[in-house]
């Protein structure tokens, strides 16, 4: 019997482990999935819990419930990959493969900025971990006045848009506590703006503005004092803070970085469009685990699954992988008071204007607010654990289109 090792049960190696169970026979392979943890969370969901729209419970379901009949979920912690004798080691047991599919996300890691930890938890908060959110909720829970800085120490972050949602939503969150004119509020990021390509950008800054959002742009962090409640970037420029949300920096799996198989930071160098590692055989990578161009988001691990699947399969059957993959990302950008913008890009083309997912007629409206934008955000949920993780299709294409969006933009 063959054998293929799936590590990680996040949406790209769930959505894997249920595409390839339906591509191969039960009785030539084994399809096994290993994670340390038994819960599945719904990573978008934590951004909404410090503001009450979202408790933990609703972002977090078993694992089990996802991982369909006929493959075997292994809960354990894994330690080594040897891609060279195709083993994977974990805390209780070793797991030779025919294939691999590497899909085990990102972490925040705080503790490489000099100064964090001195003040994590006290005022120093983050929102990309349940324990974290919850604690911010508690902290501002009764804030009243005071500067709110959130900082993007370094790029790549998971959901890139997320910070800019989280200034927004605080701007309606405080003024619904009838003290936003008391709070300061103010995006510190190392991007040249709130975005990173010029339409977006031009828009997104525009609603900063409306909100009276300030944002500090260009800003490397370096250091935090904690006690003095500064950031320091490594030019020397320094921005205050009462209470601090950080965005640390965001690196891979450590069993990877110990295995010597990932860079520095933990990412897996990958074909950006077979997304087959350019390193090893016999061996894909899935979603935040990459290093390819594009967002690291929930939106571009399940376009990646689709690539993934059939490349492996083809591969199984001898065929050369095809190089599809264009970098496909699609991200709702909550902007508070029940209202959204929606972006679709790839690695090629910015955001632009338009409709989705049908041209001409959406419903949902591409860099354009809308209530409908909101609904569609809060309605993906739903999809997310009882469609998407299951591996059923959805009218989403992996690779981006360009019918129904605007080329060209005025006053562009």
């Amino acid at each position: 019997m063959k054998k293929l090792l799936i590590l990680g049960a996040g949406a790209g190696g769930t959505i894997v482990a249920n595409k390839m169970r339906e591509k191969l026979s039960e009785k030539e392979w084994e399809i096994t999935v290993i994670d340390r943890d038994w819960q599945h969370h719904y990573q978008a969901g934590w951004l909404f819990v410090p503001f009450g729209i979202y408790s933990i419970d609703d972002c977090i379901k078993p694992k089990s419930s996802f991982i369909p009949n006929g493959v075997n979920f292994v809960q354990d912690t894994i330690v080594n990959v040897d891609p060279a004798s195709k083993v994977v080691t974990c805390a209780n047991g070793k797991y030779d493969y025919d294939w691999i599919v590497v899909g085990t996300g990102c972490r925040i890691v705080p503790e490489e900025v000099e100064g964090m930890m001195n003040g994590w938890r006290k005022d120093i908060h983050d929102f990309y971990t349940p324990d974290g959110a919850i604690a911010l909720q508690k902290h501002w829970k009764y804030m009243k006045k005071g500067r709110v800085v959130l900082n993007i120490a370094e790029m790549p972050i998971k959901c890139p848009v997320a910070p800019l949602e989280f200034v927004y939503l605080a701007d309606w969150f405080f003024t619904m506590n009838g003290v936003r004119k008391d709070i300061e509020i103010e995006l510190v990021t190392p991007l040249t703006g709130p975005f990173t390509k010029p339409v977006a950008t031009k828009i997104l800054s525009k609603v900063c503005e409306e909100k009276n959002i300030k944002v500090t742009p260009n800003f490397v962090l370096d250091s935090v004092d904690a006690d003095k409640k500064v950031l320091e970037s490594v030019t020397g420029d320094q921005v205050d803070y009462d209470l601090l949300v950080s965005i640390p920096p965001n690196f891979g799996a450590q069993f990877l970085m110990d295995s010597e198989i990932a860079d520095p930071m933990g990412y897996m160098d990958t074909d950006k469009h077979t997304l087959k590692s350019k390193q090893f055989d016999n061996m894909y990578i899935i979603g935040d685990a990459t290093n390819v161009p594009t967002s690291k988001a929930g939106s571009v691990a399940h376009y990646e699954a689709d690539i993934v699947a059939e490349n492996l399969h083809r591969e199984i059957e001898g065929e050369e992988p095809r190089p599809e993959f264009d970098g496909h990302s699609t991200c709702f950008i909550v902007s508070g008071y029940e209202q959204a913008y929606l972006i679709d890009f790839n690695y090629d083309v910015e955001p632009l204007p338009g409709k989705y997912p049908f041209p001409g007629l959406g419903p949902l409206s591409l860099l354009g607010e809308s209530h409908m934008n909101y609904w569609g955000k809060m309605m993906f949920k739903w999809v997310y654990f009882n469609l998407m993780l299951k591996g059923h299709d959805l009218p989403l294409e992996s690779q981006m289109f360009m019918a129904g969006k605007m080329k060209n933009v005025p006053g562009m």
